[in-house]
């Protein structure tokens, strides 16, 4: 029951603390977004919007980028492993989440439509905002931002206001009990009148994490690791774990590098060089490593090799011409390389590796003309992909290589983005009325060649497609008094199937026994939404903003039973198992609200709650409706925060609700088989942060998150969350001109 206290409190008073960077509540007059192309105010965009700014991102002192968003109570995140972490927004997940980095899409022609962990390859301590962005965002960024968009901005190389040299950066140590987690950052800049340069090093190495002890009274041997398996002289043995609290072999380290080069040409014209590196050690895959056959553990080895990142940028920016007022240009490049190994009990002769090479090509041009009344931003962008996908089987004791199915087809896998757009704000009646207006052509070509087709002999060797598309989006902002505004808007939204989509072959459910199969006939995804929302605060003490959307999501790629020459199982990885394909699925439909608010009692004090509620369904005709996957539960949280010049202080509650399994999507990617029997239960925790300011820059940090030891699971997760976690850190902040 304790789970409706801050549930019940939430739904009739809840907040958006995400949208703050300070105490006390900055006015939304003041709040600035970036994700629209160019600097905008807050109160002119119909889209609803969070912005988690730098202090709050250093005050929630969290692992990585993923947790940082778990921790502001707004953005569910999935995970199947410690080193993962899945955004979910408005009931989309994956390649229907678009992630960008500094202006750059990171979503390429692998991103799975199942879960990521691409989010935590971006340093969230080299971050200097997080802006995310609810419900299709297709007319500004094109195709994948369906659910909306979470777009990172890293920290900028700071130019010296005088002659003299300016030098200014931070650093911190960070320990945390529950994987002993060491994290070191330290990042610099260097900046004369004209020239500029920032670097930044992060390195993490964490340890297997322990679950909380406090298990469901119904469930209380839910999550345990009671055994694993080992290889001592290259015999691979089940042995008992000493600690069943411990989730074996979840461990990974990861390292982060940022460098930045800036020329202020001039007081209009700019140049911004932009390397960013991630790489990581092998990361396990958690819930593989539990997956059961014949009554004993299945996979000796489940990891990912090294989730490996590379993106170097050129921007120009030029302000103040005689037809626009700004104009932004990028060209990127980005490298990434995946793979997967694994290797069943005892099966030395079949140690399987599968690789993903990565080559991605990104150019963007924007830009905004202001006049009278008036803001057009006009734009046109590109990617190109080049994927390679090799393969092969190894025999553990002689080295000895086979041929092996690869991810994807093995010979040249393209996928190349050209859209044009155009955006609009127009404010009327001294701004009480703005009305945002936009449209986006489309185009996505892909092509992917099979050069060996002798493993599956596939009734086609290659696939081809051109699909084109046109999205728009309107809204109305009505502000008749200072503290009231009202917004409604419509969108679309649009993604094209990607190479992962349309062209893969794996192993999807242990459980259930499925292998998904190409499907050359895929067609591009729609969304269509509305929203309805309202702002409203009561002498800059009580603020209130309700949302509530309805999305209609046509030919919808979802999971669905297929055949393969004519049989619905076949013979894979030794076993017979169902055929599946992903699928356009007549219709479905996502509908849901967010609810916040905040109250600022006194000057130092302030009690802020938020909380959510997604409900989807597809509707395939003749069957009737069926859950649709990745709708999360209701989630949110619920805080009293304390802060002054010395100190701040933070008492939290994260909650969400019951997940039953009749709302699980039965072949889709909702996991069941890392959950109860009944789903996923309710649970919260408690948590307790503070930060003490000393002279010269130095803030300590002090934690404690799940105070009362909870033992739970995010739903669709087949990887536990932390128990009681004690965090201590040490920040220092310094700033000088030589």
């Amino acid at each position: 029951m304790r789970i409706f206290i801050p549930v019940f409190i939430s739904f009739f008073c809840s907040t958006i603390i995400s949208a703050q960077d300070s105490i006390p509540q900055k006015n939304l007059e003041e709040v600035i977004i970036y994700s629209n192309k160019f600097a905008e105010r807050k109160k002119n965009l119909a889209q609803k919007i969070d912005v988690i700014a730098q202090r709050q991102i250093n005050l929630l002192n969290s692992q990585n980028t993923g947790d940082l968003l778990v921790n502001t109570g707004n953005v569910f995140v999935q995970k199947s492993q410690q080193g993962g972490s899945s955004p979910i927004i408005r009931g989309f997940e994956a390649s229907r989440v678009l992630l960008v980095v500094d202006g750059i899409r990171m979503n390429n022609a692998i991103y799975r439509s199942g879960h990521l962990q691409n989010v935590i390859t971006v340093d969230q301590n080299m971050l200097e905002r997080i802006e995310v962005l609810y419900g299709p965002a297709s007319t500004l960024y094109g195709s994948d931002a369906l659910g909306g968009v979470v777009h990172m901005r890293t920290k900028q190389p700071n130019l010296s206001a005088t002659d003299k040299l300016s030098v200014n950066g931070s650093a911190f140590a960070r320990y945390s009990s529950a994987n002993k987690e060491k994290t070191m950052h330290a990042d610099v800049s260097l900046g004369g009148k004209k020239l500029a340069w920032l670097q930044s090093y992060n390195l993490s190495d964490f340890d297997d994490l322990k679950m909380g002890s406090n298990y469901h009274e119904m469930y209380p041997d839910f999550g345990r690791r009671s055994s694993y398996i080992t290889t001592v002289n290259g015999i691979d043995s089940i042995v008992t774990n000493d600690d069943d609290r411990i989730q074996k072999f979840s461990g990974y380290k990861q390292w982060d590098v940022t460098q930045k080069l800036l020329y202020q040409q001039n007081q209009n014209v700019s140049h911004l060089l932009n390397v960013q590196f991630s790489n990581s050690s092998d990361v396990p895959r958690y819930d593989r490593l539990q997956d059961i056959r014949n009554g004993n553990l299945r996979f000796a080895e489940w990891y990912y090799g090294p989730q490996k990142r590379e993106l170097a940028a050129y921007e120009l920016t030029i302000n103040e011409t005689n037809i626009f007022t700004n104009i932004r240009s990028i060209i990127s490049y980005q490298h990434i390389q995946e793979s997967r190994h694994q290797r069943e009990y005892r099966q030395y002769t079949r140690h399987d590796n599968r690789f993903e090479d990565l080559s991605v090509w990104g150019a963007t041009l924007d830009a905004r003309k202001l006049w009278t009344k008036h803001e057009l931003t006009v734009g046109a962008d590109a990617q190109l992909n080049d994927v390679k996908s090799t393969a092969f089987r190894k025999n553990i004791f002689t080295g000895e290589t086979f041929a092996l199915d690869t991810r994807y087809p093995n010979g040249k896998n393209k996928m190349n983005y050209f859209g044009i757009y155009a955006q609009h704000i127009y404010k009327m009646n001294e701004g009480k009325i703005v009305f945002n207006d936009g449209i986006r052509l489309q185009t996505v070509s892909l092509h992917s060649a099979i050069k060996d087709n002798t493993i599956f002999n596939l009734p086609f060797s290659e696939i081809k497609q051109n699909n084109t598309a046109v999205t728009g989006n309107f809204g109305l902002i009505f502000m008749p008094q200072k503290n009231l505004r009202m917004h409604a808007s419509l969108s679309s939204g649009f993604r094209a199937p990607n190479v992962d989509d349309a062209a893969k072959i794996f192993e999807s459910n242990t459980a259930s026994r499925q292998v998904i199969v190409p499907n050359a006939q895929l067609k591009p995804e729609y969304t269509y939404n509305i929203d309805l929302g309202i702002t409203s605060s009561l002498a800059s003490i009580i603020k209130v903003e309700a949302t509530g959307f309805y999305t209609l999501f046509k030919n919808a790629i979802a999971l669905a039973p297929a055949q393969f020459k004519n049989a619905d199982s076949i013979l894979y990885n030794g076993i017979m198992v169902k055929v599946f394909s992903s699928q356009n699925i007549n219709k479905a439909f996502i509908y849901g609200f967010s609810s916040n608010l905040t109250i600022d009692p006194f000057k130092n004090l302030r009690f802020f709650s938020t909380i959510s509620y997604t409900c989807g369904r597809l509707k395939p005709g003749a069957g009737g409706e069926v859950p649709l996957d990745h709708i999360p539960p209701l989630f949110g949280k619920t805080s009293i925060e304390y802060d002054n010049k010395k100190m701040h202080a933070d008492f939290y509650i994260l909650y969400n609700g019951w997940k039953r399994l009749r709302d699980y999507n039965p072949s889709g990617e909702d996991n069941a088989q890392y959950a109860t029997p009944d789903g996923t239960p309710s649970w919260m925790t408690l948590n307790f942060k503070t930060s003490l300011y000393f002279n010269a820059g130095f803030t300590l940090q002090t934690g404690i998150e799940n105070l009362l030891d909870r033992n739970y699971r995010h739903f669709a997760s087949g990887f536990s969350a932390a128990g009681r976690n004690f965090i201590l850190a040490l920040r220092v902040n310094f700033k000088k001109e030589n």
